[in-house]
């Protein structure tokens, strides 16, 4: 196989002409500018002052500069912390040249600017800490800051009041990873929930008012800068998709691992990619390529989009309230889109056409991340630099690129802009370190945002006993519904809510703080107070409100009671459509889903096919077949065999979604098959009936039902054991696919929706090792088609990496997730590198599909 496969490859090279690159560059890769010279202005460093000229804004708007160099230098991130001044980290190692050098050397700091003359504008600076490596984040929390340095996460506290850290405390030593800083964990935001969450990463954590962290897993969101809404959804995105928010929080839908793909993460509302820049763009990763840049030499879609925000401050005129901003540094611009909520389906879209909300004609302008002032303002931070693209990726293009414009030099530059409208003047901003009690109290129904956030944080971390009273009266009797809201959480935070006053809560007129009364009920759901409660929420169940259902599916799945099982049932006979209520209600059901079916079956109302019941009941019925144990799958197999006619295709359509579709040119799936001791009755009552969909189905499953002495049916044979030399190279490829791979293939091998497909049972994992090593080293580009579902996006290869690593990776893939594949040698992946060797593109499905 691996001769004709060179030979193919060789004659796939002789039309493509060669070029030599640097070491990024797939070999031979023709990486030549579709933009002519003389379309491509010079990009000198401009002053604070001109580059103020540089930017258009919408009518009504104007940017103010709030820092500059040298009060701040090479910035990635801000925080405000309770009297607004700004906390800066400052990432000084990053691309000091065009080979990184530099990187691991301790030049990064955390400052704090200051307005010591209430212009506006910040005139004193402070270094917190010095001697960070590539410092990442920073986040105000418990009297003191914590510092993300991968892999290391610090809690630092100024003991003395100098604005100079001398207590520093590791908190974590898996924070993210050194080797690729476009895809380690940041962020550390404190949320609605009172956890601080991260994107790029799968932990959070919660100070403890023992002085302690609590770390817990959570759901992989986005890359590179992380929100939230006014009721504490998480939003975020990846480079080449601009918005992504959690509709649900991630918790709820890790109950039930058999519940593949639960729907209400990573949603996108708003699906348009396109940008608006007001200079040419030819510096951007892959600008070379066709489809990346306009015939005018614009980027035409999101490649860098980072730092997402939810407006939430007071200042702008009240149609932006709620509205989502978005950084696209390779294209110098700031992206406005509009969000509306309806029945709990967020829907959006930009804002402008052939627009954005904010550009610069400077090519330096490198927004990166976005704050809500205390102010109303929106601010922006600004790492003002020519070079944006990691070593990692630095292609010959983009080095070549930066050459014609000098663009590597010079580092050390800086700015943070905030802008403003013309119309309102800007909020004064109240000093909350300060404040009392009462008056932090008061400030959660600021009509600010971050005023709001930070008002709670200090109620929760100060725990003072004679703030309770008024945030209960705030809680039960608050004019605003947001103030109301925070008081819940606030007091969540606290450990101060008792179950007779949430039972209070519930009557709140507001659905949203309704449901957050709800959630909030858990805790006491193992109480002697269950059954009242219970009682209490079963009286809520007849709502219409999509918010409230779906707290409660959530809530009464977190209880394993009869009382909680029928208000489950009656959510369930009433589902609709609704994806997202479904899901909810299956992830509670781990391990008695088909108990649930049972119950459905046989509740009065459910013998007729209505209000998507038959959903249901396939998503409860493939949950039953993913766990694959025997004897749940032939009770399956019996009540299909005795249910309805409707109820039966309903069950083996869910039974079937748990195969996923045979790989492109092949007719069986790489499911594995669940083994019975002999034929199930039910099975061959099923294999009889002659209705046309049921035979379709039963055909479809037949690979999965088998036995000893089934016709057909060839016992699998283990997996040899790796040698000492393939399980070192395992483990290797591990460690190397979790820095590259990882990001967005996941750990899980799951991929992630709008990011990159499943590795999982993939054949293009699973099937050529010759073709996966050509996928690895080139990259591969959509439309491809992937466990029978569509991509449209593109790989990045990783030709940088040697024959040894890319084997590595390879047998890591190819092993892990209960894989059975052959180990691949690095004298293979020689062999198919050196075949390949003029290959100028990432390779398309048409043409791997030509290769065996």
């Amino acid at each position: 196989m691996l001769k004709r496969l060179l030979f193919l490859l060789a004659l796939a090279g002789t039309t493509i002409n060669a070029q030599q690159g640097d070491g990024k560059d797939a070999p031979g890769e023709v990486q030549v500018s579709r933009v002519p010279a003389e379309m491509i202005p010079p990009s000198p460093v401009l002053s604070s002052a001109e580059a103020l000229k540089s930017f258009t804004l919408q009518p009504g708007f104007r940017i103010e500069l709030v820092a500059d160099e040298p009060l701040v230098r090479d910035p990635v991130a801000m925080a405000f912390d309770a009297d607004g001044r700004i906390w800066v980290a400052e990432m000084s190692g990053y691309m000091q040249t065009y080979e990184g050098g530099g990187e691991d050397q301790p030049v990064g700091n955390i400052v704090v600017l200051e307005d010591t003359n209430g212009d506006g504008k910040m005139d004193k600076r402070t270094v917190f800490l010095d001697n960070l490596v590539m410092p990442r984040a920073v986040s105000l929390v418990r009297g003191g800051v914590l510092v993300a340095e991968p892999p290391n996460l610090w809690f630092c506290r100024d003991t003395n009041g100098d604005l100079k850290c001398d207590e520093k405390t590791l908190v974590a030593t898996d924070y993210g990873d050194t080797k690729n800083p476009e895809h380690t964990a940041n962020g550390l935001l404190w949320a609605l929930d009172n956890y601080i969450y991260s994107a790029d990463t799968t932990i959070r954590f919660k100070s403890l008012p023992n002085g302690e962290w609590q770390r817990d897993a959570t759901a992989f969101r986005g890359q590179w800068g992380l929100a939230q809404d006014d009721f504490g959804r998480l939003v975020y995105n990846s480079n080449a998709d601009q918005f992504r928010m959690d509709f649900v929080p991630s918790h709820y839908l890790k109950r039930n691992p058999n519940l593949r793909d639960a729907k209400g993460l990573n949603i996108d509302p708003i699906r348009n990619q396109i940008t608006w820049p007001i200079r040419v763009t030819p510096g951007v990763n892959r600008g070379y390529r066709e489809g990346i840049l306009r015939p005018d030499g614009t980027l035409e879609k999101f490649t860098a989009a980072c730092g997402p925000l939810i407006y939430r401050g007071d200042h702008f005129p009240s149609d932006f309230y709620g509205n989502a901003f978005v950084c696209e540094p390779a294209a110098h611009l700031i992206k406005r889109n509009v969000l509306v909520e309806e029945n709990g389906i967020m829907r959006g879209w930009q804002a402008y056409t052939n627009a954005e909300f904010l550009a610069s004609t400077d090519e330096r302008f490198r927004p990166v991340n976005l704050n809500n002032g205390p102010d109303g303002a929106l601010y922006i931070v600004d790492m003002y630099r020519g070079v944006l693209q990691h070593k990692i990726f630095l292609t010959s293009y983009l080095r070549k690129q930066s050459e014609a414009r000098d663009l590597e030099k010079p580092v050390g530059l800086g700015r943070i802009y905030r802008v403003v409208h013309e119309g309102k003047p800007l909020s004064k901003v109240p000093q909350l370190s300060k404040a009392t009690s009462p008056e932090l109290v008061k400030q959660l129904s600021n009509g600010n945002g971050a005023i709001r956030d930070v008002a709670q944080r200090l109620l929760v971390e100060r725990n003072d006993r004679t703030s309770v009273a008024g945030l209960r009266q705030l809680a039960l009797e608050g004019k605003e519904p947001l103030g109301r809201l925070h008081a819940l959480w606030a007091l969540e935070g606290m450990k101060r809510l008792d179950s007779d006053f949430l039972l209070q809560a519930l009557n709140d007129s507001h659905l949203k703080v309704k449901a957050t009364a709800i959630r909030l009920l858990e805790p006491f759901l193992t109480t002697d107070a269950k059954d009242k409660l219970l009682i209490a929420l079963r009286k809520e169940i007849d709502t219409d409100s999509h918010d409230v259902r779906m707290q409660l599916a959530f809530t009464l799945g977190e209880v394993k009671d009869a009382k909680a099982e029928a208000g489950m049932l009656i959510l369930a006979k009433n589902v609709g459509n609704n994806i997202y209520l479904r899901d909810a209600l299956v992830t509670g059901l781990h391990q008695r889903e088909l108990a649930f079916i049972e119950k459905l079956l046989g509740e009065k109302g459910f013998e007729t096919k209505h209000n998507g019941n038959d959903v249901l009941l396939g998503a409860l019925a493939q949950c039953v077949v993913v766990e694959a144990k025997p004897k749940q799958v032939e009770r399956l197999l019996t009540l299909t065999a005795e249910a309805l006619s409707w109820q039966q295709i309903a069950l083996l359509n869910g039974m079937a979604a748990a195969i996923p579709p045979p790989p492109k040119g092949k007719t069986q799936s790489n499911i594995k098959p669940i083994l019975f001791s002999g034929e199930p009755a039910s099975w061959k009552q099923l294999s009889a009936i002659e209705e046309k969909q049921t035979v379709a189905l039963v055909t479809k499953l037949n690979p999965l039902i088998v036995w000893s002495g089934k016709a057909g049916y060839v016992a699998q044979v283990a997996a040899k054991p790796l040698t000492t030399e393939e399980q070192q190279r395992f483990d290797t490829g591990k460690e190397l696919y979790a820095i590259t791979c990882g990001a967005c293939h996941q750990p899980t091998g799951l991929g992630m929706e709008g990011l990159a497909p499943p590795l999982v049972n993939s054949d293009w994992v699973l099937g050529s090792s010759e073709r996966l090593a050509l996928i690895v080293l080139h990259g591969v580009k959509g439309p491809i088609t992937v466990n029978g579902k569509l991509w449209d996006m593109e790989m990045p290869g990783l030709p940088f990496f040697d024959d040894e690593q890319i084997a590595s990776i390879i047998t890591y893939m190819r092993r892990e997730w209960e894989h059975a594949g052959e180990p691949v040698s690095p004298e293979t992946v020689k062999k198919v590198r050196e075949a390949a060797g003029d290959r100028a593109e990432a390779w398309t499905e048409v043409e791997l599909l030509k290769l065996p």
